[in-house]
């Protein structure tokens, strides 16, 4: 399927596209489990015709599926049942869910050769047990699973970004290990590349780390929110470091060197936040370019990291062929990025809206939410 023919024609319609709600993370720091969140998030979808959660809808990589997906219920449900039976819901899955299009991709393949992935295909609700669940709920709306990504309009694509992790020089678990896994699968070609390229060294890395999850237990642990996190508090620029984290800020470049030298990167000894948001950026740009992406605007998540905002370099997002990238956001809290307070890209509640014509439109729910009503509450 070529992009040009997976294309649909110009809706005239009304769409909301939100990302990386994690909902079910151990770390409660999902928002929408609150209630003045949802309200927010309720309220910019009356008259929607769609909405497209594009990617990490459901956090299933801190414990078992089961867990998250009781968090997950009541607050699909809700969406759902707002948005009425005239409207759309569209199901993106990203890294953190991609369980829940991945005995799909393995029964296309199981008894002949699938035909190669395009940048859109549907796998149906029932893609695996968490979709058909998740169309159940989001009823009397209507669920459309779209993977790798959609086209929302003829100029628009969207997508949950995780590709990015082939590309970005930020030395992330996902990244290292996808480095580790490119070297047995291959690179991703220069040009003419598909999403099966990008699958390959991705999609084992993910069945490891939800088998660990599902493995996992119940349990108390309040986790980060995304593997990041926690290196950029050690690591990176938060101005309150411990002894350990400077030791290991100083011995980094030795390793990443190593890194490198084992063909595994490049990556570079870089956590501060100027480099978290220029690398995710390029690197999805680079995914963009050797995918062949002819669209006008490109919508992604994945980074947390909303944009571009008035006070980013305009340059920095615009593709190479004279495109745009759109981050999505998040929608949770979590405090080691939020130094900035609601100011930050960072803050939770981005969302992106999109009509029949016109650039999509990043705006901000939650900047007047009282941060404490966000928060995960204490716990000894």
């Amino acid at each position: 399927m070529t992009a040009q023919a997976s294309r649909p024609r110009v809706f005239a319609v009304r769409t909301v596209v939100i990302s990386d709600l994690h909902l079910g993370s151990r770390s409660e720091g999902d928002v929408l489990r609150r209630r003045v969140a949802r309200d927010a998030l309720l309220e910019r979808l009356d008259g929607a015709d769609r909405l497209v959660l594009l990617g990490d809808t459901v956090e299933l990589r801190q414990g078992p599926a089961r867990e998250a997906m009781a968090v997950a219920r009541p607050v699909l449900e809700e969406l759902g049942g707002a948005l009425g039976a005239d409207a759309e819901v569209i199901l993106v899955p990203g890294n953190h869910d991609h369980a829940l299009v991945a005995p799909w991709i393995e029964r296309r393949g199981a008894h002949v050769e699938p035909p190669p992935l395009g940048l859109e295909e549907h796998p149906g609700a029932a893609a695996s047990a968490g979709s058909e669940a998740i169309a159940a709920w989001v009823a009397p709306a209507k669920l459309t699973v779209a993977y790798p990504g959609i086209w929302l309009r003829d100029d628009v694509y969207a997508t949950h970004g995780h590709y990015l992790d082939r590309h970005t020089t930020v030395p992330t678990f996902e990244r290292l290990g996808a480095g580790i896994m490119g070297r047995l699968v291959g690179a991703v070609p220069d040009e003419d590349a598909k999403p099966d390229d990008y699958e390959a060294a991705l999609a084992p890395l993910y069945a490891w780390m939800n088998a660990m999850a599902e493995r996992s237990g119940s349990g108390k642990r309040r986790p980060p929110s995304s593997a990041s996190a926690e290196a950029w508090r050690v690591l990176g620029g938060d101005g309150h470091r411990p002894l350990r984290g400077r030791l290991l800020a100083g011995i980094l470049p030795l390793g990443i060197s190593g890194v490198n030298r084992l063909g595994l990167g490049p990556v570079k000894a870089d956590f501060s936040a100027e480099e978290l948001r220029r690398a995710g950026v390029a690197s999805m740009a680079e995914v963009v370019t050797r995918l062949g992406m002819q669209a006008k605007h490109v919508l992604f998540g994945h980074t947390h990291r909303a944009g571009p905002f008035a006070n980013d370099d305009s340059l920095e997002w615009t593709l190479p062929g004279g495109g745009r990238l759109t981050n999505t956001g998040c929608w949770v809290y979590e405090a080691l990025f939020l130094q900035r307070g609601r100011s930050s890209p960072y803050w939770p509640g981005s969302i992106v809206e999109l009509r029949d014509e016109g650039p999509p439109i990043l705006s901000r729910l939650l900047t007047e939410v009282d941060p404490d009503a966000l928060k995960a509450p204490d716990r000894e």
